[in-house]
Order: structure tokens, then sequence, then C-alpha cells
């Protein structure tokens, strides 16, 4: 993939015999994933170089938040977090929750072994296949080791899989892959393209596929699968839709999302489009300001904990409740799936 121009990864639209049918007991839940990772310029080119976990001392308190709510994070950690001796004493204590789910987050990036640079080389799908193999490896045996029980999820950072990411992952034991954006296109990048995939869980392979929640929001909402993607090639068209209260794509992260549309796209997805499980995500070191766009300040950070406080309680009121990785694992297991 990597000679000369791009191929993308285009993942299609899963068909009915590949969804997840979650059991009647299994109810209607949710799963928050949190990117456990480096601090670096999110403006700038990446670089290997970048593998400040400064952060990390923020997620006690964080996990403990969500942990008064029931809320049991799967958190999903890099190699530059896991390679910090500090970082990995404070996760010890956050990971000796026993509800709370282990997963690999692989930013190829920082994770060795390293090669020449090569275009598209920073999402994890477009490596040779060996390579994206040794890497996963390098970083599923420092979580094992670290933390005394194997990484059950996985996201490749920038959301990057690739055609043997899955089979690379079921030959290593995992469970759970939640790299897929639902209804995101990063394509133009180099990266996989989603637009095709929806917001239900299903099987990826031998893998249970959690996308990350995406609705459309807005009169034309139910047309936004196929009118969404040609609004991208007009200049302003999606912005002026989303403005006049007519299209938007909403995913479900305080990052960039304000509330109230986060708000509605789970009435959606609940109400509307039925699904069993709602998956939300955020980045780790918006937990202190001035780390990711997303958070700069301290007003920002009390504005991302608003965003939780309201949806938690929105999600209580539709009857949604929290899950855990393995309750998720064991209901996909169900005989009746």
């Amino acid at each position: 993939m990597l000679g000369g121009a791009l191929s993308p990864f285009r993942l299609p639209a899963p068909d009915a015999a590949a969804l997840v049918r979650w059991p009647a007991r299994f109810g209607r839940r949710f799963l928050v994933f949190v990117d456990v990772e480096e601090e670096f310029d999110w403006s700038a080119p990446l670089d290997r170089a970048n593998r400040s976990v400064t952060s990390i001392a923020a997620l006690p308190q964080a996990h403990a938040r969500f942990a008064d709510h029931g809320i049991a994070p799967v958190y999903l950690i890099d190699h530059p977090v896991v390679s910090d001796a500090g970082a990995v004493d404070l996760l010890r204590g956050v990971l000796a929750d026993p509800r709370v789910g282990l997963g690999a987050q692989l930013h190829a990036w920082v994770t060795p072994p390293f090669a020449a640079p090569q275009p598209g080389d920073t999402y994890a799908g477009n490596l040779p296949p060996a390579l994206e193999a040794a890497k996963l490896d390098t970083l599923t045996d420092r979580l094992t080791d670290a933390f005394g029980r194997a990484p059950l999820a996985y996201r490749a950072g920038r959301y990057g899989i690739g055609p043997a990411t899955a089979a690379a992952l079921v030959r290593r034991g995992y469970r759970v892959e939640s790299s897929v954006r639902a209804r995101y296109d990063y394509s133009a990048d180099g990266g996989p393209d989603f637009s095709r995939v929806g917001s239900a869980a299903f099987r990826l392979g031998d893998l249970i596929e959690v996308p990350l929640t995406t609705s459309f929001t807005g009169r034309l909402r139910r047309r936004g699968a196929g009118l969404y993607p040609a609004l991208g090639r007009l200049p302003l068209a999606r912005g002026a839709f989303a403005t006049a209260g007519l299209l938007q794509r909403v995913a479900l992260t305080p990052e960039d999302m304000p509330i109230a549309e986060a708000c509605a796209a789970v009435r959606v997805a609940v109400e509307e489009e039925g699904h069993g499980l709602i998956s939300l995500s955020f980045h780790s070191p918006s937990l202190v300001p001035g780390h990711t766009p997303y958070v700069r300040s301290t007003a920002d950070l009390a504005r991302f904990w608003d965003w939780w406080r309201q949806m938690t309680a929105l999600l209580e009121s539709l009857a949604v409740r929290p899950a855990t990785l393995a309750e998720v694992i064991a209901a996909a297991d169900a005989p009746d799936n």
C-alpha cells in the first residue's frame, strides 16, 4: 500500500447477519472508551520524540468521577504511557477496579520497531502487515507485563485500521475492536473510509466491532448516510446545512461536540435507530488544560465535565445503563448471537 499512491482501506457496511443482536437481559447500555496517550502538538507533524505523559496524573481522579456514576471505562493505553514507570503505577491503581477494561491503542509513530518513514504510515493499517503485527506485539506484551492481564480491546491511533488488522488482533487474543468512527472518511489523508458504516456493533471477522456512536441530526437526518458524503463535495455545504438545522453529523465525544448536539444525537441513536449499545470516547490529555485543541483552559475543562454531567443524566433518563467491557463481550457471545 505504501509504494506509491495510497489505496485507502474502505470498510463496507456490515450485512444484517454480522450485526450483534444484544440479548433482552442486556437492555440498553453504554460504554466509555478513553484513549490513554502521550501529549503532542495536534497542529504539528507527528514526531517519534513526543513521549511526555504528564497528564496521566489526572486520570485517577477522573476515573473516580466516572466510578461515582457506575461507569467503568475501557482504557486504551499506548506505548509511551505503558513505558513510563510513573504512569504505570498510577494506572495500576485505576485498573485495580475489576470492572475496568484494559485495551491497547497503537500509535504507530511512537511504537517500535521502527522503519523508514513512508507516506501514510501514521495509520498503522497502512503499514506492511509484518510491521503492523510487530508493533502490535510490542504493545501487547508491554501491557500484559505491566498490568498482569492481556488487553482485550483495541483502537488504532487516528482510527487507522487496515485490511490485515483484524486477523492480527484475533491471533493475539483481542476480542473487541473500536477503531471505526462511524460515518467518517479519512481517505483524503490516506486513512480508512468508514462512511458506509453505521453505529451498530457488528462482527469484524472474529472480533466484536464497537464503532464510536455517530448519528445524523436535523430535519434531513434520515437521508444523512447518502446526503452527507455528497455535501462534502460542495464548498461550505455541510456547515450551511448544520446551521440551518437540516443535517449535522455528531459523534459522541465531549471533544468538539457541544452537549446540545450530542444529546440530540443520543436521542436519535436510542429512540429512532434503536441501538442497544452506545459508545462514547475522549483522549486522556484532555483531562489537563493545554494538551489538546478541545481543552485549552480551566473554563474548557469545566465545560468538559459539565458535558459528562449532562450526558450521564440524559442516558439515565433514557434507561441506558453503563456496561463493562466484560459484559459487552459476554452479551455478544450469548448463544442467541
